[in-house]
């Protein structure tokens, strides 16, 4: 008899705790949003940081919360915008798609202060070799990786040069290759121009030249040539005004470097898409 009784007593104590949970739980209950899962649901859940906010929860709550607009995420594609905008029930302007660019082409072409490196593979750390990085030239791309590695969408790769080259169509422009850069060399730029000039060396032409084989030296000719004057020099190297470009290819053409390059010889363009 004593073991019933306690069991009894154990079973009615169980029920009245269970009965004061339950109460608390709606008493002390914290009331979320529904629409706060929908909006994260539409993130890519990486977590890339490129909203600038502390992943794509923080991101979903600032949404939300109206402190961020619909498309903060850079890493949304049109259609993932779309829907958050109809979560929230706005619309959501057209933006021109954006991608990273790494303004250098040098690689192999340029200059190395030794034959080979052996340390880290990791451009910070080259960049404590030799006062200023393994490479003569002090503005280039290091090609040791690190955008590699804080790139989550596998959208930029060393190639075969040795340089970090974007893979432009899954490139989200979250820019965590450019935050990581020691070298500052990848830039954002407009996913539809044709002409593009990779590089970033602002030495005069003499010492750019000799630095690297295919580096702008400042010679002007683009400046000269481009009919909009979208191209100009700046500290020793040129750089292209994509709102004047009208990619006629004329600063190509005369480029003695062949450092400006078409990359849509096809004469491809893309359509103004939802970022």
């Amino acid at each position: 008899m004593n073991i019933f009784y306690a069991v009894m007593v154990l079973g009615a104590l169980g029920c009245v705790f269970g009965l004061l949970l339950a109460v608390a739980s709606k008493v002390f209950e914290v009331k979320t949003d529904p629409r706060l899962a929908l909006i994260q649901d539409c993130l890519p859940g990486a977590n890339c940081g490129g909203c600038g906010y502390a992943g794509c929860a923080g991101c979903a709550a600032a949404i939300l919360a109206k402190t961020a607009p619909v498309n903060a995420c850079p890493s949304c594609s049109g259609e993932q915008t779309s829907r958050i905008a109809a979560v929230m029930g706005v619309e959501v302007k057209a933006v021109e798609r954006r991608v990273a660019f790494v303004r250098c082409n040098g690689g192999d072409r340029a200059g190395h202060k030794f034959e080979r490196y052996v340390g880290l593979e990791d451009c910070v750390a080259a960049m404590k070799v030799a006062g200023n990085g393994t490479l003569d030239c002090a503005f280039g791309c290091l090609g040791r990786g690190t955008c590699v590695a804080a790139c989550k969408f596998d959208a930029i790769h060393i190639n075969a040069r040795g340089v970090a080259e974007v893979d432009r169509e899954k490139c989200t422009c979250c820019m965590q290759c450019a935050a990581v850069c020691p070298r500052k060399v990848i830039v954002s730029m407009p996913y539809a121009v044709d002409i593009v000039l990779p590089c970033a060396n602002h030495e005069k032409g003499a010492q750019a030249k000799a630095h690297c084989a295919v580096s702008c030296i400042g010679c002007r000719l683009c400046e000269k040539n481009c009919p909009s004057g979208a191209i100009t020099v700046n500290n020793n190297v040129a750089r292209i005004d994509y709102d004047k470009c009208t990619s006629c290819g004329i600063c190509a053409a005369k480029c003695p470097r062949k450092l400006i390059v078409d990359i849509h010889s096809n004469g491809k363009v893309a359509p103004v898409v939802v970022a």
